[in-house]
């Protein structure tokens, strides 16, 4: 079994990518796992049929033309793309609805998984406070049960409180590109420490739900 994750950039594909291994190895020890970041969310392409403009970076700017090429090589075949992006201010059912359409006319031949994290992968993390202790033993704990799941508050910025306790106003004024390496460091950090089943997200769960019933009707084919 091959799985390709497509995900908005490489801290948050990290995430992704060892909680579907974890799921996958549930069923299967023979299976090919390839993380392809991109470079943010970017935008809807104005003619999906075309080719992606020259310097085009984005996950979904490039969707269409990546859900062809898949389509092209591996239809028929024992292979999930998967298709993992944030919210962040769009509504979640309405992305869904779209890239379940992209997915479905573009990929037509491939087993497709969509997952949105709502407002942003750190929600995810957020979900396993048993992962975030284990990786950051001084973790804010009441700033941590303060946080309302999947809320849109701003989730990158809770994580940061509850990290670098008095040090979070300051991490926060810095701006990118060194927040973007901060949050790939507490991605890679607390990832390690994930499980599916530990993860109360209900946007994650959502995901692994799905995933899941991919993996078992790949592996009955």
């Amino acid at each position: 079994m091959r799985i390709e994750i497509l995900s908005e950039d490489r801290s948050g594909g990290m995430v992704i990518q060892r909680l579907t291994e974890c799921i996958a190895r549930k069923y299967t020890s023979d299976y090919t796992c390839f993380l392809r970041p991109h470079r943010g969310c970017g935008h809807w392409p104005n003619d999906p049929n075309a080719k992606p403009e020259p310097f085009a970076a984005g996950l979904l700017e490039l969707l269409p033309a990546k859900l062809r090429a898949y389509d092209k090589v591996y239809a028929g075949t024992a292979t999930i793309v998967i298709v993992c992006i944030d919210s962040d201010d769009h509504d979640p059912e309405e992305m869904m609805a779209r890239l379940r359409a992209t997915c479905r006319q573009y990929g037509p031949g491939i087993r497709t998984v969509i997952g949105i994290s709502v407002e942003e992968t750190e929600s995810w993390m957020l979900a396993d406070q048993n992962a975030i202790l284990m990786a950051y033993p001084d973790a804010d704990i009441q700033r941590l049960k303060e946080y309302e799941q999947d809320s849109i508050c701003g989730t990158w910025e809770v994580l940061c409180d509850v990290l670098m306790h008095e040090q979070s106003h300051r991490v926060k004024r810095i701006g990118y590109p060194a927040i973007g390496q901060y949050k790939a460091t507490w991605a890679e950090k607390i990832s390690r420490y994930m499980l599916p089943d530990h993860n109360v997200s209900p946007s994650f769960r959502k995901y692994a739900t799905a995933f899941e019933a991919a993996v078992k009707n790949t592996l009955e084919d």
